[in-house]
């Protein structure tokens, strides 16, 4: 016959630790640390804050990083089309709904229309011009940035800090700016 009983003695943070996870507490601390610790904070649901250079915030009880891409997260693909209500299974809808908000049938269907009327150059000007306009817009807000950039020094990958002398000509990046612009204005079609 085998003995039953426990021949190991629990220690008190062991106990401690039991009582915890019973009473419901698992992410109680059973033991007090000795030394330096960090400031902790609290953030509630939707609190934005930055921490190791990085933004972040707690959507659904969950702490996420906020990035650039974080719109194309949220572009998810329904199970139905929006405009012809097919089930959207094959394997070019995702792509086209996130594009152009409805299927591969109906953005054909589009297009053949637009052929069969006589828009569909217009079309293809149209959509050319707003993507070379908003280049331009882009290319502003880069060249913005990067006139207003400190260029006082430089801290390597090895955290080391070079002092730069010099910096850029403001005079002669705007004049390129301008050339560039003109010469996007002229990859306009008309």
């Amino acid at each position: 016959m085998k003995d039953t009983v426990l021949k190991k003695e629990f220690s008190k943070k062991d106990v401690h630790r039991l009582r915890n996870i019973i009473k419901g507490k698992s992410g109680e601390r059973t033991s007090k640390g000795i030394g330096y610790t960090k400031k902790q904070e609290f953030h509630k649901e939707g609190d934005i804050w930055e921490e190791n250079s990085r933004t972040w915030t707690i959507r659904d009880g969950i702490k996420e990083n906020i990035t650039k891409l974080d719109k194309f997260k949220k572009a998810t693909v329904p199970l139905f089309c929006p405009s012809c209500s097919r089930t959207m299974n094959r394997q070019l809808d995702p792509h086209y709904y996130k594009a152009f908000g409805h299927c591969l049938d109906c953005r054909a269907k589009f297009e053949t229309k637009m052929k069969l009327e006589g828009k569909w150059d217009k079309y293809l000007k149209n959509t050319s011009n707003k993507e070379i306009d908003n280049m331009i817009e882009e290319y502003k807000a880069f060249m913005k940035d990067a006139l207003n950039e400190s260029s006082d020094g430089f801290v390597t990958e090895s955290g080391e800090v070079e002092k730069w002398v010099g910096g850029i000509n403001k005079e002669r990046a705007e004049k390129a700016m301008e050339e560039t612009i003109k010469y996007l204005e002229n990859l306009k079609k008309d």
